[in-house]
Formats: C-alpha cells, structure tokens, sequence
C-alpha cells in the first residue's frame, strides 16, 4: 500500500554547514505524487531533497508529514559510507590491516528484503562482488550497493539524488524497470541534472535556484513544463578557451612517437582477471572514448597510463617517450597528463581557494603550495569568468556544490593544455547546462588538437565531434 499521508514543508528556512541556506521553502508532496526536483549546480536541489531527511538546522517554518523510513541514495550518502571505510584502515590495532567490510555486510546492514536484495545483486552484476571489500569496488559498483540499500530497506519514501549516474547500461535498464514498478507503491523525489533521463512516472518538477524553490510544475501541463527545459538548458556565454602559460613550458615530445603504447596488457589479481591481452596505442591528435560496463577495469586501464596503478611496472607500456620501469620518475609521467575522475574530486578535500585549485593545475598537486605567477593567476580567472565563478575565486573549494566542484577540476586539468587530457566521467554530477559547457570545451580541445583527450563516458548521446577512436572493455 503506498504511502498515504501528505509531506509538507511551510515557509521553511534550513541552514546547512558549509553556509548554504535554503530560503522560504513550500512545499507540498501529496500520495500519488513523484518530483522531479531540477537546477543548475549549486542551486540548492540536493539541500531541498536534503531537508526530507533530516539534514540542516531549521531557523523557522514546519516540515510534517514525512515518514520514519527513507531509502536515500546520493553522492554525500555515497562519500559517507566510504570515508567510514577509510577510518577503519586508519584504526589499525596491533598491526592487524583491516581488510574493509564484505559487500554482503554492507547490504546485509539494513536490508529487510533478502530475496529482492538477490535479484537486484544479480540484475546490477554484484553476485561475484559480494564477499569483496567495500571499498575496492569501483565508483560505479558503490553506487549500485548504495541503491540496493536504499530499495530494499523497506522504504516508505526513497529519496535518490543523481541514481543512474556512473552506471553502467545494462544496470541503468534493470534499475529504470525496477523503479517503474516501485512508483506505483513508494513516492519518489528524483534530483536529476540530466532531464533527458526523467522517468515517465514523475509528474511533478520543482525548479531551485539561489536555494529558493522558484517553480513547481506539473508534468502534465505541457507548455510550463517546455518552459522549465528551455530554462536548465539556457546558455549565455560564448565559450573560449583560455590561453596557455607562455612561461611554463613541457619538454618537447618526439611527434613521431605514440603518446601511449601497451602491448599485450593485462591486469590480474589472484585467479582475478580484469583484462588482458590489451594492445592499444593512442598518438597525438588520436582522439579516444573509452567505454565498457562497471567493473570492466576502466579505471585500472588509465591507472596504468597514468603510473598509479602497481601493476605497470609488469606490463610493457611505453608513455611519452619513456619505457615504464626504466628508471623515470611518477612527475615525469605525470607532467604531461590532465586528469579529472571522481576519485580525485573525492580526494580534494584540503581547505584551499576555487582560484588556487585551477592554478594548482599547473604544478599537479592537491592544494597549492608554490608562489604562482601573475600570468597564472590571469589564466586561472579567465577559466573562473568561463565557468561562471569570477564572483567566487576566493571562496573555499570544499564549500562548493558537487556540480561546481567538477567544473572547477575540470578547468584545473584542462589549465596547462597537456599533451594528453584524461577525462574519467567528466560529466558526472553535472546539470544540463553545464555539461553541454564541458562537451563543447572538449569538442574545442579536440579540435585545436593541442591535446589528445581520452574520454571515458557511459552515456552513448554524450558523443564529441572529433572523437573517431573507440574501445570498449568487457565487449
């Protein structure tokens, strides 16, 4: 039987930690009703969804209605579960490593549906994954366990903050079906940044901006609803791409030689085999999407390139004119490479400026600890002015949204222009606008050719001109 009794949010007012405040909020979730809840990055979508659970001080106004029992997925929830896993690591007693909870104790936690949890497990590709640690699954594999967690906690409300983002297809089908059929007991809240990705069930959207909840549509009210779409697609600037550092020059690479070659690779442990047999060789100018389903060793692959995996020391790879394991250092490698995954945003958590993190690509570091330049710092405001930040250069990084933390990353990898730009998901977390901002300024990279981009996705329609090079892992 669905959830019967009406949420209901007055003339509320909630002051979350990093400052953040959510202003004047009514609101009203009646039984039958699914939101869709939209808007651009740092607009408060996450904080108004945020508020359904408890999180934020209220300042004034009421908040009744909502039930005991929420499953929640989101990428705050998701960043929680594994910086608990990390502090055990941290919590070694008598030199005994803690090897990190089984995937099965994770679920086992707070299921209350065993035989749905098997078949979510089976549908999602987690079956040979349930004794693994927690924290050595991939980015797409943690947020497959945080969504069966969330639908089989036996939930009056499931709130899900960005659910199909990093999955894989196959997995993205079998949730979007499950979904279908969950609507039809258990109201959802949906915070979406792709719309294209709005389930047929929802029919409510509600519009936030500058933490006010400015538009509440009904999905069936076609023109209103056209509206809102115009309005998360609006664009107004013209997108350029800072110029380079003339100062901060790269040893010139031989233009003859590919930028990456691995003969016969694989990456192996135990009896575990990821992939192997990998010949790939990537030249300059040589535009690449990498593509394949959770799991399938995406992350191992640039890991490799990128020297921060152990295994590419057993591997015949060749990067930027040296052979691994001959005697070169991570910063050679690393000085010709931009870099952007969800793990770094993860790790970037040290206390510094959005302008000293754009800089900081410059030097390859987490936070900035070198004097930088009067020309460094009119490149790194140039990508601040493009990113739509110019008022926010001296705010804190770690106080920023999800959205605006990967745009702001991205600059930081795209700051020097590198011979190679490895973009691990660049859009994940990303609203409409925005991420039609970093595909074109990708399409522009690949264009100039200055640097050669290795793009990994999971979206098929995130296609960028240019790109004419494909692997697929696990095909």
């Amino acid at each position: 039987m669905q959830y019967s009794a009406p949420i209901n949010l007055k003339k509320l007012n909630v002051e979350f930690d990093n400052g953040f405040t959510c202003r004047d909020i009514s609101w009203s979730i009646k039984p039958g009703q699914h939101w869709l809840i939209c808007g651009s990055n740092g607009s408060g979508k996450s904080a108004l969804a945020a508020i359904l659970t408890g999180a934020g001080d209220i300042d004034s106004g009421v908040i009744s209605g909502v039930p005991d029992r929420i499953g929640v997925v989101s990428f705050a929830a998701q960043a929680e579960l594994i910086e608990a896993e990390r502090r055990k690591d941290d919590a070694d007693i008598m030199d005994v490593i803690a090897i990190g909870t089984p995937v099965c104790e994770i679920i086992d936690a707070v299921c209350k549906d065993k035989a749905l949890a098997d078949t979510l497990c089976r549908q999602f590709g987690l079956e040979s994954l349930l004794d693994r640690a927690f924290r050595k699954l991939s980015t797409g594999e943690t947020r497959k366990v945080m969504l069966i967690r969330a639908l089989t906690c036996d939930p009056q409300l499931l709130i899900l903050d960005e659910p199909f983002e990093g999955l894989d297809v196959a997995s993205l089908a079998a949730l979007q079906q499950h979904l279908a059929e969950v609507s039809k007991t258990i109201p959802l809240v949906l915070v979406l940044n792709r719309l294209d990705q709005c389930p047929e069930f929802v029919t409510h959207a509600a519009y936030m901006h500058n933490g006010e909840l400015k538009h509440q549509v009904e999905r069936d009210d076609e023109s209103g609803f056209k509206e809102l779409t115009q309005l998360l697609h609006l664009s107004t600037t013209e997108l350029q791409i800072p110029p380079a550092d003339p100062d901060t020059t790269l040893p010139e690479l031989d233009n003859t030689q590919p930028l990456v070659k691995l003969t016969n690779a694989a990456v192996k442990y135990g009896d575990v085999v990821i992939f192997d047999d990998l010949d790939w060789t990537i030249k300059a100018g040589q535009h690449w999407q990498l593509t394949g389903p959770n799991g399938s060793g995406k992350t191992a692959l640039l890991s490799l390139i990128t020297g921060d995996h152990p295994q590419c020391y057993v591997n015949d790879i060749h990067v930027f004119g040296f052979k691994r394991g001959s005697g070169e250092s991570i910063w050679q490698i690393k000085q010709f490479i931009g870099y952007v995954s969800t793990a770094l945003q993860w790790e970037y958590t040290v206390g510094t400026s959005l302008r000293n993190v754009i800089i900081s690509g410059f030097y390859d570091s987490i936070g900035l600890y070198s004097k930088y330049t009067d020309i460094q710092r009119d490149i790194a405001s140039q990508w601040l002015e493009l990113l739509g930040m110019a008022d926010k250069a001296d705010q804190p990084f770690t106080s920023q949204s999800y959205g605006d933390q990967r745009l702001l990353l991205i600059a930081r990898a795209m700051v020097k222009q590198p011979p190679l730009l490895i973009l691990d998901e660049p859009c994940l977390g990303l609203d409409d606008m925005n991420r039609q901002r970093v595909l074109s300024l990708i399409e522009m990279i690949c264009a100039r050719s200055e640097s050669t981009v290795l793009y990994v996705n999971h979206h098929a329609e995130d296609k960028i001109a240019g790109i004419d090079n494909h692997l697929a892992l696990g095909a």
